[in-house]
């Protein structure tokens, strides 16, 4: 639609024209009700727009995505829609110094988790998502982060329904009503609705002046997942992250009451609207997890109430800046997560899983520096990624490092304090630190904020006839597309063998700061030689660890030895990054996998050296030795999975991790045997998320057929089982099976957000590459058109989940760069997904043909 794609130069030209006083925000929900499946559905949806116009006279334009408006009024005068509305602006001309606009539309309810999301599971849920702009698919606004607003919104249920916002409601003569919200961007603002399960709890907290402040807690799941909501865990978490802030903010909560609704087929993680934060529904666990799964959704509820100070109270401009929000926020929620909670390893999660998504994205054409150029709203879709989350969360802790945790802490308070309710830059950030701390941070931020990119830091050691040290520096390089040399301050540890058990321990470390592309780590000239030095060690910085030949023949026979758990998950890390950029073998890392993981005490680090090793045999194996590096992986998970301790996490992972791989006759039939009960692991329990682990690969090698799965969903008749079953069926070993889940997909619209994923996930399998091989070529035909019919997250997932991956050949990257040729004007966030793709299907490639050299 024209003008649906807000651009940086309009929203800077509105924000100099108009200021905001306040919306009035009135929807009729009661339409909700009925079959999803019935002819399109939309609610009452009408808005009153108070604003002022620095140029009387000017013309400007409100946001609004919907199927029709019955009315708009400017100043008292009635507007006709036909002429002013286009299906995405209302356009405002001769305006005054003081305005007021009132539009009544109808809105749809989506399916594709954008704006107000319906659901029926078999009753009806109502929530919305917005960022980075669909509250305009809700209500009319000023859809730009630095147009702030207090907001009254009034709700009209069904009978019987609960209604949530940010702000405190209540039912009055039918009609929810909410408190006026503090000054927040459009994007925050949220409304939850239906027959939810709620649970309430409260916090307290009083401060040295002898004020208290109490918030109201409020948690919320469907009703079908009731009987599996640990709420008692969240509001735990909850109280420990609000002591932590209010500890290190010197700024009370601002927002009143704090409701966190786990919500379904939600598109993201979490959403940080203040008052009531969303969630995914999957932080509800329906069988047994693991600790990380805990560890996780604590970050995650952490990451979101960090956002109430960086993000909701101070705001970026335009996301350019949306590093202001999400790096903090990453970086907070992991510093929260080991401060307050019983999630001490924190750290080692984020050193582990994190930075390898943010390695990942830094080596993509698509990389770009943590301030980002974000020409529009289809950029700004695109840059909620790795670097701008786990990059800038780890850009941050490398800050912390240079300037201190004190002068950093202090700069936050002061950045609050001066810009509360306001909008921000960069510079607004970095002048407070600058302040605090006494450096000069410009060159830091030019450095590490406005250049992409990773370096990669390698140790040189040379060593006397004595067996000491006589010079130990460190490399830095940079990749020829992104050259900047930073400044890092880096730990170097040294590691030798010190216990009669052969235990391998530091014994010497320095802190130095590595400047240009060597730096001589003087204070440890003389120490004895080391069998392991790992630079990075404490994952002071942001930065591709390698090592001398020696270190990497210790970690070769070794690994397992290291004590530290954080040192051992930045050499896994690091052997994963050789192995992603072709300079070790696939089949060298898969071995090392075989041979220490077993020994792994960290649980979240074992369940990403499992996401890798198959990771490795799918992309990056040659390709004639996949089926013997399969059978190795099963064969070893098999029994990992019969040694660990009966009922332990460490079973229950190397069970799900068994599955995965699990290709031969015996072991298919094992997993078969072990859901009917004739088999038993001893202290297993097979529940009923892990009978759907099991499920999967029995579809994608043809052993669970239709009637199988359809006698699984009827025991599990739930929405959640349905997404596992849909899943399930799309991985069936069929041309006509593919050919549906296509058509679904691609062909039509009438798949919810979630299960349009799940399908996703079950068609493209790594056992069935040639099954697969008519549908590079249809995907190629067809990504330009989806991209302009669907919604954009749905395109998203299209684009991504659907590319040719599989087809690891030649052949598939010359289509590739074939369409990028002729598609030069395309839509840039199309491109960029393509690029993305192409550039993993390269990796994979030489990656390939190192493994291959390997085996030859």
């Amino acid at each position: 639609m024209p003008g649906e794609n807000l651009t940086r130069d309009e929203a800077q030209e509105r924000a100099a024209l108009l200021s905001v006083d306040g919306y009035e925000v009135s929807l009729d929900l009661r339409s909700a009700l009925g079959d999803i499946e019935a002819e399109p559905r939309t609610f009452r949806s009408v808005t009153t727009i108070r604003f002022r116009c620095a140029e009387p006279g000017a013309a400007s334009f409100a946001d609004l995505l919907a199927p029709s408006v019955t009315a708009v009024s400017l100043n008292g005068k009635d507007l006709d829609p036909g002429e002013v509305f286009d299906g995405s602006r209302i356009r405002l001309e001769d305006l005054r110094a003081d305005n007021e606009l009132v539009v009544d539309a109808q809105c749809a309810y989506s399916r594709t988790g954008e704006g107000m999301h319906r659901f029926v599971d078999p009753e009806v849920y109502l929530y919305t998502q917005y960022e980075p702009a669909d509250s305009r698919r809700v209500f009319a606004n000023f859809e730009q982060p630095d147009l702030k607003a207090p907001f009254r919104c009034e709700v009209r249920a069904p009978e019987g329904w609960t209604v949530w916002s940010n702000g405190v409601g209540e039912l009055v003569d039918g009609v929810w009503r909410f408190a006026e919200t503090k000054p927040i961007s459009t994007y925050i603002t949220a409304f939850v609705a239906g027959p939810y399960h709620y649970v309430t709890d409260s916090y307290a907290r009083t401060f040295e002046d002898g004020t208290t402040l109490e918030i109201p807690l409020g948690a919320m799941c469907r009703k079908g997942l009731a009987p599996h909501f640990d709420s008692d865990d969240v509001f735990l978490v909850t109280k420990q992250g609000l002591d932590f802030f209010h500890d290190h903010f010197d700024f009370p909560y601002p927002f009143g009451k704090y409701d966190q609704a786990f919500v379904p087929e939600y598109n993201l993680g979490a959403m940080e609207n203040p008052g009531l934060v969303t969630f995914r529904e999957e932080f509800i666990f329906r069988g047994k997890v693991t600790q990380a799964s805990y560890e996780g959704r604590a970050n995650v509820i952490l990451h979101e109430m960090a956002h109430m100070w960086f993000g909701d109270l101070v705001t970026m401009e335009w996301w350019d800046d949306l590093w202001l929000k999400e790096s903090f926020a990453d970086f907070m929620g992991a510093f929260a997560l080991v401060g307050a909670t019983r999630f001490e390893n924190g750290w080692i999660t984020f050193a582990n899983r994190r930075k390898a998504w943010a390695y990942r994205a830094d080596q993509l054409p698509s990389t770009h520096p943590i301030t980002a150029d974000i020409r529009d709203l289809q950029d700004a879709k695109l840059n909620f990624d790795g670097i701008t989350y786990a990059k800038g969360a780890s850009v941050l802790k490398q800050l912390v490092a240079y300037v201190g945790q004190d002068a950093f802490l202090e700069g936050a308070r002061r950045y609050f304090k001066r810009n509360a309710y306001g909008n921000t830059r960069l510079g607004d950030l970095l002048s407070a630190l600058e302040e605090t701390s006494g450096r000069d941070l410009a060159t830091w931020s030019r450095s590490w904020l406005q250049t992409a990119g990773v370096n990669s830091l390698t140790p040189q050691v040379i060593l006397s006839a004595e067996g000491r040290i006589t010079e130990l520096a460190v490399l830095q390089e940079a990749p020829e597309s992104h050259p900047e040399l930073r400044p890092h301050r880096v730990a170097v540890g040294l590691y030798r063998r010190e216990d009669a058990d052969g235990s391998l321990v530091r014994y010497a470390r320095a802190e130095v700061d590595v400047v240009g592309p060597r730096t001589v780590v003087e204070e440890l000239v003389g120490a004895d030689a080391p069998e392991l030095v790992l630079v990075n060690d404490d994952d002071l910085t942001y930065c591709k660890i390698r090592f001398d030949e020696n270190s990497l023949a210790t970690l070769r026979e070794r690994l397992g030895d290291i004590t530290d758990p954080l040192a051992r998950a930045l050499c896994w890390s690091a052997l994963w990054n050789l192995t992603r950029d072709a300079l070790m073998p696939a089949r060298d890392f898969v071995g090392l996998v075989l041979r220490f993981a077993g020994r792994e005490s960290d649980i979240g680090v074992l369940q990403m050296l499992h996401s890798w090793a198959h990771s490795a045999l799918v992309h990056y194996a040659a390709p004639d030795w996949r089926a013997e590096g399969g059978r190795l992986l099963a064969q070893g998970a098999l029994k990992e999975l019969r040694l660990a301790e009966p009922g332990s996490q460490h079973q229950l992972t190397w069970a799900r991790f068994f599955a995965t791989v699990a290709s031969d006759q015996a072991d298919l039939h094992l997993l078969l045997h072990l859901l009917e009960g004739t088999a038993k692991v001893d202290g297993l329990d097979v529940d009923q998320e892990l009978r759907w682990a099991f499920l999967e690969p029995l579809a994608a090698h043809g052993v669970a057929d239709e009637s199988l799965l359809a006698a699984e969903l009827a025991r599990d008749d739930t929405a959640s089982g349905k997404r596992h079953q849909v899943r399930c069926l799309a991985a069936r070993p069929s041309a006509a099976v593919k050919a549906q889940a296509w058509a679904q997909v691609v062909e039509s619209d009438a798949l919810s957000n979630a299960l349009v994923e799940a399908t996703i996930a079950g068609f493209a399998q790594p056992s069935q590459r040639e099954l697969l091989a008519p549908y590079a070529a249809k995907y190629f035909a067809a990504i330009e058109r989806v991209w302009a019919e669907r919604s954009i997250q749905i395109g998203m997932d299209v684009v991504k989940g659907l590319f040719p991956s599989l087809r690891d050949s030649q052949e598939t990257l010359d289509a590739t760069d074939a369409w990028l040729t002729a598609h030069e004007d395309a839509a840039p966030a199309l491109r960029r997904l393509v690029l993305e793709a192409r550039d993993d299907l390269a990796r994979a490639l030489r990656g390939q043909a190192c493994d291959t050299a390997a085996g030859s």
